[in-house]
């Protein structure tokens, strides 16, 4: 019975051990099944892409920011894709623009890697295992075509001046091409934009001349502006200043008034004050609207101007600015001069107020209603006829230099003729030296076909009954002696017997003939006679064996 016991526990001591050992087998199976899945759960940080592959179905692999998941041991496999930024250099040179003018543009694109599911796909499936270099290759490669092709649309002015243009098209292509293989754009920037003509640096001369011109007119017409402000605050504190004193002034003899006069007359200078004030009012904004307008006009004026010429107008707005200070400060010598004598008005009038109340209040209305609009007429037509009377000043001045300019080019060409004609006579004089008599005949020849002329002029209108024609008077002496002369001796004769007609045309000129041509010498007494006797006898005188020639009578 005690040995029967003994083998039920040993029995029951072994079956324990069995199990214990049991039990702590399948614990140490369950906690290595349990360490080899907590093995295989990975988990992705905020900087990664965790890439699953190998049992995705119809994609190629499975793309997951942040969290983990669980990778199946054989049927699985996974890898981590980086986040970090990728900057990568473009020196982009000799890039051909719209204009056909090569443009370097050196930039810094700054890529990653997105987080996007479609684009996180697309990286897994074209950059998964490769380094960042060979991703910036890549990249590089896509980024400078896109790129050139966005500079060949664009202009020089477009890319220099409308950056923000060219900056969208760039993240635009640039975006749509990178996105094909995962990667998105984070940032672009431009550097520095030149080429090898220069077009860029003229372009930047030409703004920076253009800013410079600006910020001198500007200043130039801030200056104007300033000179006239400062002006019209003058003009119209001294108005006020004025116009206060001559109200004290009233406001006293008012008061020195109140003792003399009822309250009936007091209302009554009341409403006259009113109304000369508010005649005065009306006239002073007339004038302002006036001197308004003419401002404006001369501010056109300027404006116009300058257009043609910045510097020069700069220089303008100057002058036209002093010269306004100048005038701003006439009209307020004037505006000083008018408040004075109003002041002066005013106290005579307050003299007359008490006897003159009721006329001075219809003369105040008349004033209101008739008077004030015809000043403001009469002025206008003043200024008109200042500018019209300006106007004719001018054109008269015009006129006159341009008569004045035309009779001092006459007189000097006057005068170079003249002194022209003065060293040819003397020259002529100095060439005549061995015989003054010379040079007299020499001009006279000079003006012979002028001489004529106007003798032809003289008896053209003439009516002449009978011609008288002088020669020798011996025509028949060229006959030889076989009954006629030779040609010479008759031209010798013809010759001799016209020297006393030449002698007396030369007489009547007033010219002493040179002495080659001889004298005439009357034949009775030796002596010289006047060529028209000498013509006369001669003509007069027969030849041996011919009759004298009877003239016909003249008619009267």
């Amino acid at each position: 019975m005690e040995t029967m016991t003994t083998l039920a526990q040993g029995t029951t001591n072994g079956t324990g051990i069995v199990i214990l050992v049991g039990v702590g087998l399948a614990v140490l199976v369950l906690l290595f099944v349990l360490m080899f899945f907590v093995s295989r759960y990975r988990r992705c940080p905020s900087n990664r892409v965790l890439v699953i592959w190998g049992r995705s179905g119809n994609l190629s692999a499975r793309c997951y920011h942040g969290g983990g998941k669980f990778v199946w041991p054989v049927i699985e496999d996974y890898a981590y894709m980086s986040l970090e930024p990728l900057v990568i250099e473009i020196p982009l040179e000799g890039a051909l623009s719209l204009n056909n003018i090569r443009v370097n543009v050196p930039s810094t694109f700054t890529v990653g890697i997105s987080t996007e599911a479609v684009l996180m796909s697309n990286a897994a499936e074209r950059l998964l295992g490769l380094t960042p270099l060979q991703i910036q290759e890549q990249a590089q490669d896509i980024i400078l075509g896109q790129l050139r092709l966005v500079i060949a649309t664009l202009s020089i002015e477009e890319i220099n001046k409308d950056r923000e243009k060219f900056m969208n098209l760039i993240n635009e292509n640039v975006t749509d091409e990178i996105n094909k293989i995962g990667l998105s754009l984070i940032n672009v920037n431009i550097r520095d934009i030149t080429d090898a003509s220069g077009y860029i640096d003229a372009i930047g001369q030409r703004a920076a001349a253009e800013a410079i011109n600006r910020a001198k007119v500007e200043v130039a017409q801030q200056e104007r502006e300033g000179a006239i402000g400062e002006a019209q605050a003058l003009r119209e504190r001294n108005v006020r200043v004025a116009e206060e004193r001559a109200k004290a002034q009233q406001g006293q003899k008012a008061a020195e008034q109140d003792q003399r006069i009822v309250v009936a007359k007091l209302e009554a200078e009341a409403i006259t004050g009113e109304a000369q004030s508010r005649r005065d009012q009306e006239i002073a904004i007339a004038e302002r609207t006036a001197e308004t307008v003419a401002a404006s006009k001369r501010a056109e004026r300027t404006q116009r101007i300058q257009v043609a010429d910045a510097e020069a107008l700069a220089v303008d707005g100057e002058n036209t600015s002093a010269a306004t200070v100048a005038e701003s400060n006439a009209q307020l010598a004037e505006i000083r001069a008018e408040a004075q004598r109003r002041a002066e008005t005013a106290l005579a009038q307050a003299s007359e107020a008490i006897y003159k109340a009721e006329r001075e209040q219809e003369l105040a209305r008349l004033s209101k209603v008739e008077l004030a609009p015809q000043e403001i007429e009469k002025k206008r037509i003043e200024i008109a006829a200042e500018a019209q009377a300006e106007k004719t000043r001018r054109e008269a001045r015009g006129e006159a230099d341009a008569i004045l300019a035309k009779y001092e080019a006459e007189a000097e060409g006057i005068r170079k003729v003249l002194e022209s004609k003065g060293e040819g006579y003397q020259r002529i004089i100095e060439a005549c030296a061995g015989n003054p008599q010379i040079a007299p005949t020499l001009l006279l020849i000079e003006q012979m076909p002028k001489l004529v002329a106007e003798q032809v002029k003289a008896i053209q209108n003439l009516k002449i009954d009978k011609i008288t024609v002088w020669d020798s008077g011996r025509s028949g002496e060229s006959k030889d002696t076989s009954g006629s002369r030779g040609a010479t001796a008759g031209f010798l004769s013809g010759l001799i017997g016209s020297l006393p007609q030449v002698h007396e045309l030369a007489e009547q000129a007033g010219i002493e003939l040179p002495g080659v041509l001889g004298k005439v010498v009357d034949s009775q007494d030796g002596q010289s006679r006047p060529a028209a006797d000498a013509a006369t006898r001669d003509a007069a005188k027969p030849e041996p064996g011919k009759a004298s020639p009877k003239s016909a009578p003249k008619d009267s």
